[in-house]
């Protein structure tokens, strides 16, 4: 079978921005960057995601690009005869599915959320009745469980209309549609009567965070403030389980990987820093407190779009913007879950939707219940739940763990290799991988990705 390929260079930048664009982005990064010290911590982000982000992506791209495989069979193009690399592809698939058992119940939020303000269901309540309104939703699977198939069925359905056809074709618009709703909700918050003060509470450089009482504390402040930023400049770009690599094997030569994967954390950064120009200056204006999770998206926010001007309008923009950004990520991760099992087993692209979309459906339903039905199980106390395992899984040990792999397959010589991985990424017009790269992608980036790697086992 002849493999696809992007029709525009467009497409590609949009969709492998559109993977890494998901819902952290608006409901963790500014929130981070406002308790990290603001503008410091923006510039400490950007320095990790050029010096530990974008050279892991390039792996991912140039090992997909080589091989013209998905991420379960790549490393059997490619690695040395005997070696184990390709056991790494399974679980690496593995992952996808573990994501998107609980991503497709929240972007059911998101939906479900735009249906509301659209329909002016969210209009006039007080702060009570807005989180009362979240719960309420929470505890009902049935509710719940249409919004999931709901993307579930429109996210295969796209996917199974081909690469250009559906996956290109329809999250390129989708993409522009995001970052204009994005520019324009940004402008109207910060044109709101005390908008500034939230821009300056969100950008301005705060160093009295990394403070202590003592030069002991001051170092443990800014080793956290550091952790902080090194932490959301890797887990931005969701490497370690091929959701990028899928698209690497679709692209042409015609450009160099460093270039591309410059521009497409160049998109995802902006989407992030610009969604803390929507929150801060909303939240300073009306004198509510800005959270993070959830609660900022379904709680939060609703209560301010009530006290504004023309608040259903913004609410519905927003929450459809919310459902680009999630949708995005969806596309892309079907996208990847189809292109592996059509790897694996042949079948047609509309076979291997229909199938796992009977599968994804069944795997999401435990997060949906876990909510309501089986919400007495507390797997790590406080009050989590089933989400937070499935979480846990992926976002600290499955990513972390991935991207190591990649790195050492790229770099090792018992694997593909830095030169052989240096050629391919430098491939077509752009800016290349020089040589002196080699000793730091070898000794030093490593340290970074086991040292994120480890941190996350451990934060259970």
């Amino acid at each position: 079978m002849q493999r696809e390929n992007f029709k525009s260079r467009l497409g590609f930048l949009l969709i492998s921005a559109g993977c890494a664009i998901g819902i952290g982005n608006v409901w963790r990064f500014p929130y981070v960057v406002g308790q990290n010290g603001g503008g410091a911590f923006v510039l400490l982000y950007v320095l990790f995601l050029v010096a530990v982000g974008v050279p892991v992506l390039t792996m991912e791209f140039a090992i997909g690009r080589a091989s013209r495989k998905s991420c379960v069979l790549a490393y059997q193009q490619l690695e040395p005869a005997g070696t184990k690399w390709h056991w790494h592809g399974k679980v690496a698939m593995l992952g996808n599915y573990v994501l998107m058992s609980f991503y497709t119940c929240v972007t059911g939020w998101m939906l479900y959320y735009f249906y509301r303000s659209l329909a002016g269901q969210l209009e006039g309540m007080d702060t009570d009745q807005v989180a009362d309104a979240f719960s309420g939703m929470l505890s009902q699977p049935v509710t719940m469980g249409f919004w999931m198939v709901v993307v579930v069925v429109l996210g295969f359905l796209i996917c199974s209309m081909g690469l250009q056809k559906g996956v290109e074709r329809i999250t390129k618009w989708m993409m522009l549609a995001l970052l204009a709703l994005i520019v324009v909700l940004a402008v109207n918050s910060v044109m709101l009567p005390g908008g500034i003060e939230g821009v300056k509470f969100y950008l301005v450089p705060d160093f009295s965070v990394m403070a202590g009482e003592t030069a002991l504390e001051t170092v443990q402040n800014t080793l956290g403030v550091v952790t902080a930023a090194l932490n959301q400049s890797f887990f931005t770009l969701s490497l370690g389980i091929g959701a990028m690599l899928i698209f690497g094997s679709y692209l042409d030569r015609r450009h160099s990987l460093l270039g591309e994967s410059v521009r497409i954390a160049g998109l995802d950064t902006f989407v992030a820093f610009t969604s803390g120009l929507i929150i801060f200056p909303a939240c300073m204006a009306y004198n509510v407190p800005a959270d993070s999770g959830p609660n900022l998206i379904f709680i939060t926010l609703p209560n301010v779009f009530n006290d504004m001007p023309a608040g259903r309008v913004w609410g519905s923009l927003f929450f459809l913007f919310m459902s680009f950004a999630a949708f995005s990520t969806i596309i892309a991760v079907f996208e990847n879950i189809l292109a592996c099992t059509m790897d694996l087993t042949g079948w047609t692209r509309k076979k291997a939707a229909l199938v796992n979309g009977v599968v994804v459906t069944l795997i999401s339903l435990p997060c949906v219940l876990g909510f309501n039905v089986w919400a007495a199980f507390d797997p790590r106390g406080n009050g989590s739940g089933i989400m937070d395992v499935e979480d846990y899984l992926i976002s600290n040990i499955l990513l972390p763990f991935g991207s190591l792999v990649y790195l050492f397959f790229c770099i090792s010589r018992v694997g593909w290799g830095f030169k052989k991985y240096q050629n391919e990424a430098n491939q077509g017009e752009g800016a290349k991988i020089p040589d002196w790269m080699r000793v730091y992608v070898t000794y030093i980036l490593p340290i970074f990705v086991a040292f994120l790697f480890i941190q996350s086992v451990l934060a259970w």
